[in-house]
């Protein structure tokens, strides 16, 4: 356990701000300009923000590189102005005409080489709004089909894609975030553990490592907690999207602790006894106001996500060890688990 107290740093990105769109119906809340997201964050307690290329810079394909240049650095003065950080940047890779059947795995080569170039424009977007760090969720990297790659040469072109953009540029570092589904049934780098193996392929893998969503993990039948561990482990969890998920279900990104605050607690506890954030990593958080909700600018969710990490903080730090170490010394588990519930009720132990 970390004898240090981290002073943790919050982040989350302006889709965290929606309009309530979803798969199966049309947006219900009005839109909200990327200045007025900015403005809300310092006000809910948030230092940094997240942003897709397109979100720092619209319209990221019909721009020459110098409009582009000219377009980051004028939202790196409104950052500034703010006192927000930009915690990453991520090239949007599944949007785009190029990328329907893939993005760097796609079995077109033109196409795969746009998705090269798309993310070097996001690496100098983020060099512009002083960020380092690369975040790539592999969106289209699967098949809706099996027979339609295969899946041996389509993990390499992602090491290729890779390598080119590390090439591209020493100082940046990727972080790659996994997902099981959506939008393709069978993902390449579904699990933790996948999106670390595909590091260890690259020719610098020092430079590479993992963002673990809450979310993601529950998609996969894991434990958030436990994918956490192990990226630590690895010295490998750069970046964390904090939120909750109902089980197998489409991806919710429910407020962070709103369906099982055990399991919240769990992952807060990994983070803290590991003393993640004490090396520039963030608590992102990826998290979306229910559908119902009608506020015309909705960040009660983010706040709300915000002071339960924060309550689950004290938590971890207040549970008493010895009477927890002596638990697990006699294999006492049902009292283990008794006592574990009654810290998080704040109910008096026996």
């Amino acid at each position: 356990m970390s004898a240090k107290r981290t002073q943790y740093r919050f982040s989350f990105g302006p889709w965290n701000i929606d309009e309530g769109a979803d798969p199966f119906g049309p947006p219900v809340r009005k839109p909200v300009a990327l200045g007025r997201k900015i403005k809300a964050l310092k006000k809910i307690g948030f230092d940094g923000m997240q942003f897709h290329d397109d979100d720092a810079v619209p319209d990221l394909d019909e721009k020459s590189p110098a409009q582009i240049t000219r377009a980051a650095r004028k939202l790196r003065k409104v950052l500034d102005g703010e006192g927000i950080v930009a915690e990453f940047t991520a090239p949007r890779l599944w949007f785009a005409p190029e990328t329907v059947d893939g993005a760097y795995s796609s079995p077109n080569a033109k196409h795969r080489r746009y998705a090269i170039e798309r993310s070097k424009k996001a690496i100098d977007i983020g060099n512009e709004l002083g960020t380092s760090k690369l975040v790539l969720w592999f969106a289209r990297e699967g098949t809706y089909i099996r027979e339609s790659k295969n899946a041996r040469e389509a993990i390499l072109h992602l090491r290729d894609a890779m390598d080119a953009l590390l090439d591209y540029d020493p100082n940046i570092r990727l972080l790659v975030e996994p997902k099981p589904n959506e939008p393709v049934d069978s993902a390449l780098i579904s699990t933790a553990g996948h999106a670390l193996g595909l590091c260890y392929l690259l020719k610098d893998s020092d430079r590479a490592g993992i963002l673990i969503e809450s979310a993601h993990s529950i998609l996969a039948g894991l434990d958030p907690s436990d994918d956490m561990a192990y990226a630590l482990a690895h010295e490998k969890l750069w970046s964390v999207h904090l939120n909750d998920q109902g089980n197998l279900k489409f991806d919710q990104d429910k407020a962070f602790g709103a369906y099982n605050l055990r399991r919240a607690f769990n992952q807060v506890r990994v983070l803290e006894e590991a003393g993640y954030g004490q090396n520039d990593e963030w608590i992102g958080f990826d998290i979306k106001a229910m559908r119902t909700q009608k506020d015309v600018m909705p960040t009660k969710h983010l706040a709300n996500s915000l002071a339960t990490f924060n309550d689950l903080v004290r938590k971890v730090r207040s549970l008493d060890r010895k009477t927890e170490a002596k638990l697990i010394a006699t294999r006492d588990y049902e009292e283990l688990e008794q006592f574990t519930l009654c810290h998080l009720m704040g109910k008096r132990y026996r």
